[in-house]
C-alpha cells in the first residue's frame, strides 16, 4: 500500500535524467541560480560547485492513512538530503498543499548554506508532506506523521538526518516523530527530533528562536543604518510562528508595526498596531483581518507600504520581477526562505535597501535546533537566559562576518552570505576528498 522511491546523481557531475523533476520547480530554479551565481565570485573547483547543484539523497513517498471516514487516502511525502558532507543533514518537516521534490530540494539547499554561515556541524535537508493541514483532524495529523516516519526511516537518525517543525508542523508533530523512531530502535532517542516539547527533552525558546534571531537582525541593521527603533515603523507578511513572534520582539523593543498580513488578508493602522491583543483576537480563533483595533487592506497592497523595515515572513517569491520596484522600505528582512526572486534582486541592487537575506535573518531556527540537539545528546539542559544569550551572539557574529565581506568585496549582503555558506561546505568537501 505504499511505495518509496530514491532518486540518486551519476557521475561526472551530469544530473541523472530522474533529475528532470526538479527543473520544473522555479524554487529549485532559483535555488541553483544562486548557487552559480556566487561561483562567479569563488575560487571554487568546478567539480565541486556541480556536486553542489544537486541533492546527495532524495526520496520520494507514499503515505497512506486510514481517515476518520474509515476511507484511506495516500499523500506523497518527501525527504532531501543536499549535503552530509559537515555532518548529519538538518531541517524540517512542512505541511503544506503545495508542497513537492522541487520545493523542498530547494529548502534543503538553502539549508546547507545556512549551516554554513552559522558554523554549525550540519548539512542541509527538507521534508514535507503535500496535504492541507487544517483539513486533517488531529488522529489524521498523527497517523500521517507516524506513517511517513516509518517510511523515511532508512536514512534517518540522530547522527544521519534531524527533523524538526516548520510551516504547517509544531511541536507535537515531532514528539510524534521521536516516539515513532524510538519504538523502533527500541530506547527513547530525544535527538533523533528538535522543536520537541520541552518536558521531552525539547529546548526552552525554540519555538521563539526564528523570529527572535530575525529580530536580532533587523536591529543590528538599525544600528549600522543609525536607525533608533524607537523611530521606526516595520510592515510583515506573515503571522505563523516567524512573523508573530519577531512582532512581539520588534514592539518590545519600540518599533511601532503599522501592517499585517496572512494568507486569509491584511490590515493596517499608522499609529501602530497592538500586538497582544492581535495575539488575544488570533488566539480566540478570530481571523487576522476581522481585527477591531485595525483597518482592512488589500494584500496586494502590503509589501508596497513605506515604512522603516519590510519583513516577508510566508512563502517564497513574494517579493518578484512585477512589484520589487514598488517596494519602500528600508531595511529588507528575509524571514522567509527563498521571499525574493533572482530577477527581484537584480532590481533591489540598483536601490538603497539594506536586505537581510534569508539565510542569515532566519537562521536562528536551525541555530537553537542545534543546542537542542547538543543538549539531547549531552542529557544536559540549559536555561533560557542562557539559550538566548547563545543566540544573539551567533547571530551578531554571523551578521558581522556578512557585513564585513560584502563590504571588503564590494558584494551583495545576499552574495556574501551565500559565499560564506557555500565555501565551508565547498571546502570541506574538498578536504574529505572524493569516495571511491
Amino acid at each position: 500500500m505504499s511505495a518509496t522511491a530514491t532518486v540518486v546523481p551519476s557521475t561526472n557531475g551530469k544530473p541523472h535524467d530522474s533529475f528532470t523533476m526538479y527543473d520544473s520547480s522555479p524554487t529549485f530554479q532559483m535555488a541553483r541560480r544562486q548557487l552559480h551565481s556566487v561561483g562567479e565570485v569563488l575560487n571554487v573547483d568546478e567539480g565541486i560547485l556541480d556536486r553542489l547543484s544537486v541533492p546527495k539523497r532524495a526520496m520520494v513517498v507514499s503515505v497512506p492513512v486510514r481517515m476518520d471516514n474509515g476511507e484511506i487516502e495516500v499523500f506523497s511525502g518527501y525527504r532531501v538530503q543536499h549535503s552530509l558532507t559537515s555532518g548529519p543533514s538538518k531541517g524540517g518537516l512542512r505541511y503544506h498543499p503545495d508542497v513537492d521534490l522541487g520545493e523542498v530540494a530547494a529548502l534543503a539547499m538553502w539549508m546547507s548554506w545556512k549551516c554554513g554561515i552559522m558554523n554549525l556541524p550540519f548539512g542541509g535537508a527538507k521534508g514535507g508532506i503535500s496535504c492541507d493541514p487544517s483539513q486533517l483532524s488531529f488522529g489524521e495529523k498523527e497517523r500521517l506523521t507516524r506513517r511517513f516516519t516509518e517510511e523515511v526511516l532508512a536514512i534517518i537518525g540522530p547522527r544521519q538526518d534531524v527533523m524538526a517543525p516548520d510551516m504547517g508542523t509544531d511541536e507535537q508533530t515531532m514528539a510524534w516523530i521521536y516516539d515513532t523512531y524510538s519504538m523502533k530502535v527500541g530506547y527513547a532517542c530525544p535527538e533523533i527530533v528538535t522543536g520537541k516539547p520541552v518536558e521531552l527533552g525539547g529546548c526552552i525558546g525554540r519555538r521563539e528562536a526564528t523570529g527572535r534571531g530575525v529580530t536580532y537582525c533587523i536591529l543590528e541593521a538599525m544600528k549600522v543604518l543609525d536607525y533608533q527603533p524607537e523611530e521606526s515603523t516595520a510592515v510583515v507578511q506573515g503571522f505563523g510562528n516567524v512573523g508573530s513572534v519577531a512582532c512581539q520582539e520588534l514592539a518590545q523593543r519600540g518599533v511601532k508595526i503599522i501592517a499585517i498580513g496572512d494568507r486569509f488578508g491584511a490590515i493596517r493602522n499608522d499609529r501602530g498596531i497592538n500586538i497582544p491583543a492581535l495575539l488575544a483576537h488570533v488566539a480566540k480563533g478570530k481571523l487576522l483581518h476581522e481585527f477591531p483595533e485595525a483597518e482592512p487592506i488589500d494584500s496586494s497592497e502590503l509589501l508596497t507600504i513605506p515604512c522603516t523595515v519590510l519583513l516577508p515572513a510566508a512563502l517564497e517569491r513574494v517579493i518578484h520581477g512585477g512589484n520589487a520596484n514598488k517596494l519602500r522600505c528600508r531595511i529588507l528582512a528575509e524571514g522567509a526562505n527563498g521571499p525574493t526572486t533572482v530577477e527581484a534582486d537584480e532590481i533591489l541592487q540598483r536601490s538603497d535597501i539594506f536586505i537581510i537575506p534569508d539565510v542569515l535573518c532566519n537562521a536562528g531556527g536551525v541555530t537553537v535546533s542545534y543546542f537542542e540537539w547538543v543538549q539531547d545528546i549531552q542529557q544536559l539542559m540549559w536555561s533560557e537566559d542562557m539559550v538566548n544569550q547563545k543566540l544573539s551572539e551567533l547571530m551578531l557574529r554571523a551578521f558581522h562576518r556578512v557585513l564585513d565581506l560584502a563590504r571588503q568585496r564590494r558584494l551583495t549582503m545576499r552574495t556574501a552570505a551565500l559565499s560564506l555558506g557555500v565555501l565551508k561546505v565547498a571546502r570541506e568537501k574538498e578536504r574529505r576528498g572524493l569516495y571511491p
